[in-house]
């Protein structure tokens, strides 16, 4: 049974407290920057890190981007959204380290019907993952195609 929301259940300024939240740790970090070959030294090397402004290892950026979409899923597009169409406007102002739980919030900034698809319609949404102390981590704007409720004749 889906859980997501569909098209016309959308309203703009409609803004989404995500009940989800989750505490990132060093193995995500670690598996994620193995998974996708990137061997920067500031998230893997605490010796290295150490030495850089932050301290410590910081998060993968790429990482907290899927977790902040991710995070969004359960009560939004589970089982109604059709496709993902772009990511636009990626902001990171805070670094995120190990231990730091994230939560989300997501507000719909746009919608239209599918010029192609009677059935689907397009929907732009802003995410905002915040860590614990409230400081926001990662912004984002998605495009995102919705199923339909009610099929036109």
């Amino acid at each position: 049974m889906s859980h997501g929301k569909y098209f016309e259940e959308l309203e703009v300024g409609a803004k989404i407290q995500h009940e989800q939240r989750r505490t990132i740790t060093e193995m995500d970090n670690v598996l994620f920057c193995a998974l996708t070959m990137n061997d920067q030294p500031l998230h893997i090397d605490a010796e290295f890190a150490k030495q850089s402004q932050f301290g410590q290892r910081v998060v993968n950026g790429i990482f907290v981007l899927g977790l902040v979409v991710g995070l969004s899923v359960s009560g939004l597009s589970e089982g109604t959204i059709v496709a993902n169409l772009s990511f636009e406007h990626v902001l990171q102002p805070h670094p995120v380290f190990h231990g730091d739980t994230i939560s989300v919030e997501t507000e719909v900034l746009d919608k239209r019907e599918s010029k192609s698809k009677p059935d689907r319609g397009i929907v732009r949404l802003k995410h905002i993952g915040r860590k614990q102390n409230g400081s926001i981590v990662c912004e984002c704007e998605r495009t995102v195609m919705f199923l339909k409720k009610y099929k036109e004749a």
